[in-house]
């Protein structure tokens, strides 16, 4: 019978050094090894499922359609930054041609906007949990201001890219390339949904049932 305990303690005792381990990689801020499955990347990264969640909560926002924009925004690189301008004929690099950065590639002003109208004033663009929030907030000031569902995400995107004032003069539709990239972004929107239904269920239990499956 100790014999047998002992087997158990040291079950759990490595399920949960094997949990430990999940959450310190998944703190880390390298992107996920496999980012064309939402399922793959929220079981390497186990904080970032609860922290779409939480955003989901608070904006009722579906968790894939932040998730594509900021696979297109940003690959989930947290220090992203948009390419360099140039100046004398595309030889000299002169700064970046936008303030954007981070994993939702933030504009500074839209971010000082978000901090500024959430209290969330400590919040960095850098850091996951921020960066979901802050597409929750802008998703959801889309469709407040221009009528967009929360779940059109090429509409979405087209919001994020030209900001609220730019979609309503339709500036995007000069813009063909950007129309294309909108359509990638709601395809991925698409199967990263589809995906999710298969695997939400699982990742919505907690540390001690997941030692035990």
């Amino acid at each position: 019978m100790n014999k047998f305990k002992q087997i158990i303690k040291n079950t759990i005792m490595l399920s949960i050094s094997a949990s430990l381990l999940a959450l310190l990689s998944a703190c880390s801020t390298t992107p996920p090894s496999s980012r064309e499955n939402i399922c793959h990347i929220f079981e390497e990264k186990r904080d970032w499922f609860d922290a779409a969640s939480d955003m989901r909560d608070t904006w009722g926002v579906p968790l894939h359609v932040p998730m594509a924009m900021m696979y297109q925004e940003s690959s989930f690189r947290h220090d992203a930054l948009p390419p360099r301008d140039y100046i004398f004929f595309g030889m000299i690099p002169w700064g970046r041609v936008s303030s954007a950065y981070g994993y939702a590639q933030a504009k500074t002003m839209t971010w000082e906007d978000y901090k500024r109208e959430t209290g969330n004033s400590f919040a960095d663009r850098d850091d996951f949990d921020d960066a979901i929030d802050f597409m929750g907030w802008f998703i959801s000031k889309s469709q407040q201001i221009n009528g967009v569902s929360k779940w059109d995400a090429r509409a979405q995107y087209l919001n994020y890219h030209e900001g609220w004032g730019g979609y309503q003069r339709k500036t995007y539709r000069k813009k063909q390339w950007l129309i294309s990239v909108a359509d990638k972004v709601d395809e991925r929107s698409l199967r990263y949904a589809a995906q999710l239904r298969g695997c939400e269920e699982d990742l919505s239990k907690g540390w001690f049932l997941r030692l035990f499956t």
